[in-house]
């Protein structure tokens, strides 16, 4: 046996079969000829026998891949040579046609040279970046298995926290807004390239209901994951039924939106049953659920009694769509006829669909999400919680329509504030669908139409990209390199009967899926962390450097102390900009407080008849609600809006979302103990610097994802502060019923604030500071703390029991030199939203 078949064997985590192979005396060639019957025999078990068979396949295709190669370089070599032998008589007057075909050739021919990058080496989820993230995966697993027989001391408990910790893969979300009707469900279909896997709404068909798409990594079927909302959740809804529908029967709703939603998502689930029990004066019996949770209602979704996850799966995307509708499509005529269905979105918080072979999805999951909140609390929280980490958002409206739509505007204002400073998005693109559709042009030729198509197209960009300059508020967030409009046919590019693919930007939106999934590479970040843990453990092998691992040590200390002064001073300056800001906020929240508050609990235009129901509403869930149509009502944000006008643009520069600047994350991305100078120094301890090296990089960006996700919660601070002060006030003004309940609740609520103004706010404005100083402390602590115990552990421990690995540092090294981008690649590894600014 060759040294090619033992490495392979250590590679494919399958070193238990070197003695075996050996004694068989199979070498390289040997290896390429095993057949099916071959390896039955020579691997008896089925576990390793069917790793070995998956492994074997994927190196003969990538064999047969190479030779291919040669046979094209050498047919374009004899191509090139019969073409010089033809121009080579030409004389420098006459052969300009024939040096520009050699310079072409000259330039195509890069598979001769030996320094060229693997073929697929940018290519998407490429089958070579596959395999190669799959044998590294099997090398660290054979070394943590050699760790295991090791002794549990500080440095292999170390190492085996290290390899655990190796898998790291964060996914990007894309938001997708739209009203029904405007193409969200077929331009999610087109993009990702899978037909009729979202059922496309219609006028009288629309859902609630948030719907993830992302790739199914583990097998080849279409599946969907139902989470439902709580038992508890549907039964505090049905006790709050009898309560509209008596206000209903008494007149005193001016506003039937309450009562129309009621009535859809009774109908939905129980038919025209509900209404057995729905006509209860709440005098008489308040609690109707205990007729409606018969378990009757649920025999095909028993998941929902169990708080558990029901899971549709489908050979096709057909198929899954078709299982599916019921959990996700209310329809308007339900209920009528004989064969009542049964509908179940009114129940469902989120479906999440797995589409299998698809590699856009790969780390970038598609949110087709609802309007701007949801009325259940728990659809409203997770809702908050997606659009608040989203690095995308995509507004979808009619392009016919898009000068003149209200709405996309009025989702991007409402929910501007949870994608910027209190968000992670960095991309804003509002892309106007059915692009193709004009009327009247049947008798045109294909040129005039697609000419009327672009210049139609072009008016429409215009028109929203100057709808966009005159939005101060969405302005406050994000700048206009940000915002990009898109003019889509969904429709044309499956069919291209008048536009081509390109034209339709269906291929522009898949280019930018594809550039999200590359900017957080899964392959190089784990190969990257086991070319640093394999670096480590060899170099803790070598014990003639005591002397040289002492001044290292010194130098690395002295070099991380002064960089830790760098951070401190950086954060500190942010946080007595936040201070000055905040205490000018103060001020005029005292000041304009009571008036905002006004605008909420006297609304102009609003008669007092039928608000009472409305502002009930609002108390009994801590000072918000959610009309079915409009805006949210959140008398907590109207408290807060004044300090945060005032953190606004200091917030935005504190911690912009692209994260490579600002107070914060400028100071971790510019933090080095500067090993590659201490590597030339110190070639002794190379290795022990290597592990730093890539170690610090982990590091930073653990820290740059803690202030992500920190940030969000120190700018809602300002809100959940003063919502938290309100609470006295809204349980002691949902309690009143009777005569004078709307002005027992007004006068319960001014009063409080009045009373508590001068304390709410100074609170408020403490307990972000307090946040500010929490992160920077946690920072400091895990960036001093975690690089202490690395150069410890590396450099100061001497360890005699150690495996030898340096057959899988050579293997992953060379994975790592073939991965890591060159100087001039790493442009293309920004995230597509920062590309926009170089």
């Amino acid at each position: 046996m060759d040294d090619f078949v033992c490495n392979k064997l250590t590679e494919w985590g399958l070193s238990e079969l070197i003695d075996t192979f050996k004694d068989e005396g199979i070498d390289t060639e040997s290896l390429y000829c095993l057949e099916d019957k071959e390896i039955d025999n020579l691997i008896p078990k089925l576990g390793p026998r069917a790793k070995f068979k998956k492994r074997l396949k994927s190196l003969k295709a990538e064999q047969n891949s190479t030779n291919q190669e040669k046979v094209n370089c050498s047919a374009h070599e004899q191509e090139e040579a019969a073409d010089s032998a033809q121009v080579e008589p030409s004389t420098s007057g006459t052969s300009d046609k024939g040096k520009r075909k050699l310079d072409l050739q000259d330039e195509s021919s890069k598979c001769q040279s030996p320094a060229t990058k693997r073929p697929c080496d940018k290519t998407l989820g490429s089958y070579s970046e596959k395999i190669i993230l799959s044998d590294v995966k099997n090398i660290m697993k054979h070394v943590q298995m050699k760790l295991q027989k090791e002794d549990n001391k500080k440095l292999i408990v170390f190492l085996k926290s290290k390899i655990c910790d190796l898998e790291m893969d964060k996914r990007e979300l894309v938001g997708v807004f739209g009203k029904t009707g405007a193409g969200k469900s077929s331009l999610i279909n087109a993009v990702i390239g899978v037909k009729n896997l979202l059922p496309s709404g219609s006028v009288s068909a629309c859902t609630t209901v948030i719907i993830k798409v992302e790739a199914n990594m583990h097998n080849s079927k279409y599946e969907a994951h139902i989470e439902f909302i709580t038992k508890e959740e549907w039964k505090d809804y049905l006790w709050s039924v009898d309560h509209i529908l008596w206000d209903k029967d008494q007149g005193k709703e001016d506003d039937d939106d309450d009562y129309r939603d009621t009535v859809e998502k009774l109908s939905a689930l129980y038919g025209e049953e509900w209404k057995q029990h729905g006509n209860i004066s709440p005098d008489t019996s308040p609690d109707i659920s205990p007729n409606l949770m018969d378990n009757k209602y649920f025999r095909e979704i028993p998941e929902f009694l169990l708080s558990k996850k029901k899971i549709l799966t489908g050979e096709s995307a057909e198929e899954l769509s078709a299982k599916l509708v019921k959990y996700t499509i209310s329809d308007s005529k339900v209920g009528e006829g004989k064969d009542v269905k049964r509908w179940y979105w009114p129940l469902v918080k989120c479906v999440t669909v797995r589409v299998p072979n698809n590699d856009l999805l790969q780390h970038v999951t598609l949110v087709d999400l609802p309007g701007n909140g949801d009325r259940n609390k728990s659809r409203d929280k997770m809702w908050k919680e997606i659009v608040g980490s989203c690095s995308t958002v995509w507004i979808v409206t009619d392009v016919n329509r898009a000068a003149a739509e209200k709405e996309p505007w009025e989702i991007l204002q409402s929910a501007s504030s949870l994608m910027g400073n209190g968000g992670e998005c960095q991309n804003i693109h509002f892309i106007c669908t059915k692009s193709d559709h004009i009327e009247d042009l049947d008798d045109h030729s294909a040129a005039e139409v697609r000419a009327c198509i672009f210049k139609r197209n072009m008016e429409a960009k215009e028109t929203v990209m100057g709808e966009f300059k005159k939005q101060n508020k969405i302005k406050k967030h994000f700048s206009y390199e940000y915002f990009k409009v898109f003019t889509v046919s969904s429709k044309e590019f499956l069919k291209n009967r008048r536009l081509m693919p390109y034209d339709t930007e269906i291929p522009e939106l898949q280019k930018f899926l594809q550039d999200l999934n590359d900017c957080h590479s899964e392959t190089f970040n784990y190969v990257s962390g086991a070319y640093g843990i394999l670096s480590l453990i060899e170099g803790a092998r070598c014990r003639e450097v005591a002397g040289k691992k002492t001044d290292v040590c010194t130098a690395l200390e002295e070099n991380m102390r002064k960089e830790l002064d760098k951070v401190r001073n950086a954060v500190e300056e942010a946080y007595k900009a936040f201070e000055k800001c905040l205490t000018e906020g103060v001020e005029k929240s005292k000041s304009s407080c009571e008036g905002n508050l006004k605008s909420i609990l006297k609304p102009k235009g609003r008669k007092d008849r039928g608000f009472h129901r409305t502002l009930k509403c609002i108390v009994q869930n801590s000072g918000t609600y959610k009309p079915k149509k409009g805006r949210q009502i959140n008398i907590n944000e109207k408290l807060s809006s004044r300090l945060t006008d005032s953190i606004d643009e200091e917030f935005r520069k504190t911690f912009p979302n692209e994260r490579k600047c600002g107070p914060f994350n400028g100071a971790i991305n510019a933090f080095t103990l500067d090993t590659e100078k201490l590597i030339q120094k110190y070639k002794e301890v190379e290795l022990q610097l290597t592990f730093l090296q890539t170690e610090e990089e982990k590091l930073k960006t653990k820290l740059n994802n803690i202030i992500r996700e920190r940030k969000k919660t120190i700018y809602s601070s300002l809100m959940w502060t003063i919502e938290e002060n309100m609470q006295e006030c809204y349980k002691k003004a949902s309690t009143f019923s009777g005569p004078g309940t709307l002005d027992n609740m007004r006068s319960t609520i001014e009063k409080h604030v009045h009373d508590s103004k001068n304390a709410m706010f100074e609170r408020a404005k403490n307990v972000l500071l307090d946040s500010l100083n929490n992160l920077k402390r946690d920072i400091l602590e895990k960036l001093e703390k975690s690089l202490k115990e690395s150069i410890e552990l590396s450099l100061k421990t001497d360890e005699h029991s150690i495996p030898d690995v340096s057959a899988e540092l050579d293997m992953v090294k060379r994975y790592y030199d073939e991965l890591k981008p060159s100087p001039d690649e790493e442009l293309e590894l920004i995230h597509p939203a920062q590309q926009l600014l170089h």
